[in-house]
């Protein structure tokens, strides 16, 4: 089986590649998986002649498709490049895989929903997204064919590229002043080397629909900043509690304040949930800071 992996040096792709890798490996018979990791230098989804050449020439079986544009602010200031990147990147995806029977797993994200719920969203609630990113993601979405695998996660950190944990971490060590972090914000840290696995298995078993994959349990900003700092051997109280309109300027792309995704569609079909979220949190940061 050939798999492609878009988007390969991000965070969650470099752990799917690895993922594939590590299974490829443990296959005691038949060849094992073909994995063809594409970063953004060999595989731009915006360009719609490159992607379809890339697959028609790999066939691959299937597509995991990662790739995106994530930072949430600059995506409200050029709405275009969000797009071009996140939905019309994945209708090029998706044109490709058409082409060549592939079938697609695309990773989306918690902000397709306002947050207003007061409650987990999940996988059949309705999308209602405050921000470019959002929307751009929402409108990957909605460019698969319903064969397709939409696997929607959130706060998402991992060994590779820029999240929450590292920021944390080099605030920590840089300076003895208080760290202050949101915590009217609530949301569900996701474990990019978890989410991989969990990805894997979708994308293998050509699972089709949408699928809420996060670890178990919520918190706010604050509250996760607080773990990090506490996994690290620091002292948590440096970590204190503000509010998202103290933010001044305030932030260009708004964010749901409730965004806690239910892993209802995982559950329901009986497969396993991922671990909670402090538990995979202390094994990251401990990796972190070797």
């Amino acid at each position: 089986m050939r798999i492609l992996v878009t988007g390969a040096g991000g965070q969650v792709g470099s752990e799917v590649v690895a993922e594939l890798e590590r299974r490829s490996e443990q296959m005691v018979k038949g060849p094992g998986l073909d994995v063809v990791a594409a970063d953004r230098s060999r595989l731009d989804v915006a360009d719609r002649d490159e992607v379809l050449a890339a697959v028609t020439a790999l066939e691959p079986d299937v597509v995991v498709h990662p790739a995106a544009w994530t930072a949430v602010d600059a995506c409200e200031d050029d709405p275009d490049r969000a797009f071009a990147v996140n939905a019309l990147g994945t209708r090029n995806v998706a044109e490709a895989a058409r082409v060549v029977r592939a079938h697609v797993a695309y990773v989306s994200t918690d902000y397709v929903f306002d947050g207003t719920a007061g409650r987990p969203y999940t996988e059949w609630d309705v999308p209602h997204p405050l921000s470019v990113y959002g929307a751009s993601k929402l409108g990957g979405e909605q460019e698969l064919d319903p064969s397709a695998t939409i696997v929607r996660t959130s706060w998402v950190c991992g060994r590779t590229g820029k999240n929450i944990a590292k920021t944390v971490l080099r605030l920590a060590r840089e300076s003895s002043a208080p760290l202050r972090f949101v915590d009217d914000q609530h949301g569900s840290p996701t474990i990019a080397h978890d989410l991989a696995a969990r990805l894997v298995d979708l994308a293998l078993a050509r699972r089709p629909g949408i699928f809420h994959v996060t670890n178990t349990g919520e918190t706010t900003w604050y509250g996760f900043a607080r773990e990090v700092v506490a996994a690290a051997g620091l002292d948590p109280a440096r970590v204190e509690p503000i509010a998202t309109s103290s933010f001044d300027p305030p932030r260009r792309a708004p964010r749901p304040e409730h965004s806690v995704l239910d892993n209802a569609a995982l559950r329901l079909s009986g497969m396993p949930l991922l671990p909670p979220w402090q538990e995979s949190l202390a094994r990251l940061v401990a990796e972190l800071v070797r």
